[in-house]
């Protein structure tokens, strides 16, 4: 029997119904805490496994994977490149993103200070960013788009998350998938070789959009793809190929 393994909390709000998915297909799957180190052994038994979430035991589990032939979804490289916020900046440059201008002065108003990895705290008041981000959003919601391939197409949703409320409206809601944004983020996808990833847009005062981070490891809220994920993880396998 295949067994796919899982590093995160067995509650995850993604991946729990994932394995659930996967387990009603005749699957074997294990899930290991992030708080708990995963021994080269886990990994060998293992037919593919899952970094659920962006900590040293899921990178280290990803790591020892992806050099000892063990099939992962999103492999060590793409996930510590696509958490790296300047990486990831540049790869979405090259796919044809507009992205915000970097500093690394200080250059005040209109810039925010930004961290070198996504698993990195928030700098604090005393310590010096080690660059700036320009703050290129006009209005108060990013447009977030998730993208999976199950092994044979790529599957694209858009969220709007909004930071400020207006009336009845709410924190998130799916929206329309603009095709030139798409085609981006089908190309990040591609570029490293990823299963999945979710890019986040805001709009310019022109009206334009930038892309402003990457996450490799996304929760797909409110996109409703449990089944879409759960595909794309079993294509990992024998069974699912």
């Amino acid at each position: 029997m295949d067994s796919i393994g899982f590093v995160c909390d067995p509650d995850h709000p993604l991946f729990r119904p994932v394995a659930e998915r996967l387990a009603a297909r005749g699957f074997e799957v294990e899930f290991h805490r992030p708080s708990d180190s995963v021994a080269p052994a886990d990994v060998d038994g293992l037919s593919a496994l899952v970094g659920g979430t962006v900590h040293p035991v899921a990178l280290a589990a990803l790591r020892y994977a992806d050099a000892n032939g063990v099939q992962t979804w999103n492999g060590f490289g793409a996930t510590v490149a696509l958490s790296a916020r300047l990486v990831a900046l540049s790869a979405l440059e090259a796919a044809g993103c507009r992205v915000p201008e970097v500093r690394f002065d200080d250059p005040g108003e209109g810039y925010e200070p930004g961290r070198w990895y996504a698993w990195e705290g928030p700098t604090t008041l005393d310590a010096p960013a080690p660059f700036h981000v320009e703050a290129v959003g006009a209005e108060p919601v990013e447009h977030r788009y998730y993208a999976v391939d199950d092994g044979r197409e790529t599957h694209m949703r858009a969220v709007e998350l909004r930071a400020e409320l207006v009336d009845d409206e709410s924190v998130l809601r799916r929206t329309d998938v603009d095709v030139s944004l798409a085609a981006s983020v089908r190309e990040l996808l591609e570029q490293f070789d990823a299963r999945a990833v979710a890019v986040d847009f805001t709009r310019g005062e022109g009206g334009e959009f930038y892309a402003v981070r990457a996450t490799p490891m996304p929760t797909f809220t409110g996109a409703g793809m449990d089944r879409r994920v759960a595909d794309s993880v079993a294509s990992l396998t024998t069974i699912g190929a």
